[in-house]
């Protein structure tokens, strides 16, 4: 009875969590959510979505490497920012196997901040690569049952919303490597008309 009972509750679970998705990703795509922009320091916010993980990548004795500066404000919606960190290092957890590491590395300049999420995964094909920020895409089948395959096109949606852009390097058996590239300050007029 308590086997199927934790089967029932992860059942559940993952039913909501696919119900939430779809749900938040038609709001974006319909564009009823719109950005609600305000300065805060992203490496904050970077830092805290790292800690929110700390549970699972201790588990699996992952090592994390994080090098980032001290302190970077920039001009976005924070919690549209929050799923997509969150997204790419649950998928970072994930694919990573125990004892192996995540780089996590932000720069930035006067315009522009760039964050790189690079795991020890098993890494995607040319195929899968082309194909990630589909919805309900699943490239590795064997962790099929972890997600539902709308993590990366809610990523992608977020990011244009806010004038970002995302890069994939990856090759089979070596790990992914995940690149955001940001503007510091959003352009007004191109959110205005929902030009992206």
């Amino acid at each position: 009875r308590e086997d199927y009972l934790q089967t029932i509750i992860f059942s559940t679970k993952k039913l909501s969590q696919l119900i939430t998705n779809i749900l938040k990703i038609n709001k974006l795509e319909k564009q009823t959510i719109m950005p609600s922009v305000s300065e805060y320091d992203l490496c904050e916010q970077l830092c805290e979505c790292i800690l929110r993980f700390e549970n699972q990548w201790e588990e699996k004795d992952i090592d994390i490497e994080a090098d980032m500066e001290e302190q970077c404000l920039i001009y976005g919606d924070e919690d549209l920012l929050d799923i997509v960190w969150n997204n790419l290092l649950s998928n970072a957890i994930k694919f990573t196997e125990p004892k192996g590491k995540i780089r996590i590395q932000q720069t930035s300049n006067d315009h522009e901040v760039q964050i790189t999420i690079q795991d020890e995964g098993c890494g995607m094909s040319e195929e899968t690569i082309q194909h990630i920020f589909d919805k309900f895409y699943q490239g590795d089948t064997s962790h099929a049952t972890e997600g539902n395959g709308l993590g990366l096109a809610l990523v992608l949606r977020c990011l244009q919303l806010m004038q970002g852009s995302i890069h994939v390097e990856s090759k089979l058996g070596q790990g992914s490597k995940f690149i955001v590239t940001l503007p510091k300050h959003l352009n007004e007029e191109e959110t205005n008309n929902g030009e992206y």
